[in-house]
């Protein structure tokens, strides 16, 4: 099999017309075309974008026996951005102030983040977050009633992951983990609460 029988196995594997095809890599339907044609060959870019973008090697739309036991349902890997990772948030200054983002991670583009912290401990392990997983935040300073806050406390400098609930002149903050106490603030304790964002999705690696 040549590079266009690859490429053209591919499309239709995801069941992608040539339009559809040409737009996830930004060319021509008419590209497209000419590459399954074998009149002309795509740049090595687009091969690794092809390659990134259905989950298989660049060798292998290269390789003239390309393996065609692929799953019957190939499955898109979905475009990504960018979102900074925060360690410690430095007490007066921004939470994306340069001094606070260590790395950064991939997230899916169509979940709406500002940046990513790492969890710590198993207070959330009844939400499903683990120790060590990364928690994704959209930066805000309220939430509603049973939703998953990043939240600083006492004027500390890392966040703490908690479900948070306000009634009246209480603010709780409740693990999810029933070995573990809430954390409860009542009167003028609320001022030492301080709401970071909002938890909206999650990323968990098996070990």
């Amino acid at each position: 099999m040549s590079i266009g029988d690859n490429i053209k196995f591919l499309r239709e594997k995801a069941g992608l017309s040539q339009v559809d095809f040409a737009k996830m890599f930004g060319v021509t339907d008419k590209a497209v075309s000419t590459w399954e044609n074998e009149t002309r060959i795509p740049r090595m870019g687009v091969i690794e974008k092809i390659a990134a973008a259905f989950g298989v090697t660049k060798s292998q739309i290269l390789d003239e026996e390309m393996d065609r036991s692929l799953p019957n349902n190939i499955i898109l890997l979905p475009k990504m951005n960018k979102v900074p990772l925060v360690g410690q948030i430095a007490c007066g200054t921004p939470i994306l102030a340069e001094e606070n983002i260590t790395d950064y991670v991939d997230l899916p583009a169509h979940i709406r983040a500002d940046y990513a912290l790492t969890c710590k401990g198993d207070s959330m392990i009844g939400a499903g977050i683990q120790d060590g997983d990364v928690v994704y935040i959209r930066q805000q300073p309220e939430v509603e009633n049973g939703q998953i806050a990043a939240v600083i406390v006492n004027d500390d400098n890392e966040a703490t992951l908690k479900r948070f609930y306000r009634i009246g002149d209480t603010v709780t903050l409740n693990p999810e983990n029933p070995t573990i106490a809430p954390m409860v603030f009542v009167g003028d304790e609320i001022n030492s609460v301080r709401i970071v964002g909002r938890a909206v999705a999650y990323t968990h690696v098996l070990k």
